[in-house]
């Protein structure tokens, strides 16, 4: 949101070296995800891994031939640039499956994401959905939450920074939409790629966990500017301006867990769900420089209101002719900026959505809210909090679902995700 639709925020506790995802930033595009598109380096990073595809393979174009690995230090789907397509879901064990058939899952699932992401069939309940197409850049993503540990045998292990979020004003959180043993993120170029990933992963998981909800969101299409730019939100502001960049010497600490953490998950970080829809026909009945008022950016370019351009810092001591503040103090900018937060930052990466309309015919669409950091107890907590007490864009959204999720730290070749939680 912070730069448009949440937070900014949370100083890191942790450690992690940015090494962990060098590797992947070279294979699957430099740069940090962005809230709603592909910034700076994204569309460059693809295409020079779509150049390094074998001649002749399937999906061997720019967008089909992007290859992200699915093993590493991380896992895939945090630091890479965000694809054009996004399936999340979640999971819940059933009755009677605990440690030893979560243990059987998450090694099929792994397996799977790996050679899914290289472009090969998936072995088990291969349907050829996307026979034809490459990799497109996709990435497998898994999530631990609170509920899984009591399930699993594994009450002890679970973290401290697990713990629900609290109920924060304003919210209509529909439970249902929400929380979940097992989180799953799903992204690809492709929309049938990423589709094919959903359905394999949904079969697999049959007989030890079911699906307790799914949601499709959307970004900009690599290639779709004539100029790699930040993407915009359903709002139309350019939204991911603020984002911490891997290149940043402090990035690690925000997004990654440190010692301080069960072992086994240091190295790995926590997601922060919300669906967050946007009151379009509200918003989009307001004067354009009264919604750059709100936000605290102009709309044509993503500058603050301060001055200077899309990337210049926020001056929020900056004034206008006639001594009033040039971004005004209920503006989302302002709420959210790390300086008004004690340096908080996280790492967003969110997707549009569109689930047609509601029954006073206004559109059901909105954003689907990504943060990865360090401790939500330090940051998205806080930020909310905040935002939901004096951000003028708050009026203009509603959180309906929300979930928080602890992220394992990647697989080697040859192990799964989760492998250090029920092994060690």
């Amino acid at each position: 949101m912070n730069s448009t639709t949440g937070p900014a925020a949370g100083p890191a506790a942790g450690a992690g070296s940015a090494a962990g995802f060098s590797r992947r930033a070279l294979l699957g595009g430099a740069g940090a995800g962005l809230v709603a598109g592909a910034a700076g380096g994204a569309v460059l990073g693809r295409a020079g891994a779509a150049a390094s595809a074998s001649a002749g393979q399937p999906g061997s174009g720019q967008v089909g031939g992007g290859q992200v690995p699915f093993h590493g230090p991380r896992q895939a789907g945090i630091v890479e640039p965000q694809q054009a397509r996004v399936h999340l879901a979640a999971f819940d064990l059933l009755p009677g499956a605990g440690r030893e058939e979560l243990r059987t899952l998450l090694r099929r699932w792994s397996g799977t994401s790996a050679r899914l992401g290289r472009g090969e069939p998936a072995d088990e309940y291969e349907s050829r959905i996307a026979a034809d197409a490459g990799p497109c850049s996709l990435t497998v993503t898994f999530g631990f939450g609170a509920t899984l540990f009591d399930k699993a045998g594994l009450a002890g292990l679970r973290p401290r920074a697990l713990d629900p979020l609290p109920d924060f004003p304003e919210d209509a959180i529909d439970r249902a939409r929400s929380d979940g043993d097992l989180w799953v993120q799903i992204g690809a170029d492709d929309a049938l790629v990423a589709f094919n990933a959903l359905r394999v992963l949904q079969r697999q998981a049959a007989g030890t966990a079911a699906q307790r909800w799914q949601m499709t969101g959307f970004g900009r299409t690599p290639g779709a500017t004539a100029r790699p730019m930040t993407g915009r939100n359903l709002m139309g502001q350019v939204d991911g301006t603020n984002n911490p960049r891997p290149q940043d010497q402090d990035f690690a600490a925000k997004v990654f867990c440190g010692a301080d953490e069960p072992g086994w998950l240091a190295g790995g970080s926590y997601v922060v769900l919300r669906r967050i829809r946007m009151l379009l026909d509200n918003w989009e009945n307001l004067p354009e420089d009264r919604q750059e008022r709100v936000i605290g950016r102009r709309k044509s370019d993503g500058a603050p209101l301060s001055g200077g351009g899309e990337h210049t810092a926020v001056d929020l001591a900056a004034q206008n002719a006639d001594g009033t503040l040039a971004v005004p103090a209920d503006a989302h900018v302002r709420v959210a900026a790390p300086a008004s937060n004690g340096g908080a930052a996280m790492l967003r990466r969110g997707f549009s959505y569109h689930d047609g309309t509601l029954p006073d015919g206004s559109p059901d669409a909105g954003l689907l809210f990504l943060a990865f950091q360090a401790d939500p107890r330090r940051g998205f907590v806080p930020v909310q909090r905040k935002l939901a007490r004096g951000d003028g864009l708050s009026r203009f959204l509603r959180h309906e679902a929300s979930g928080l999720y602890a992220v394992p730290p990647g697989a080697p070749e040859g192990g799964y995700v989760g492998q250090a939680l029920l092994e060690g």
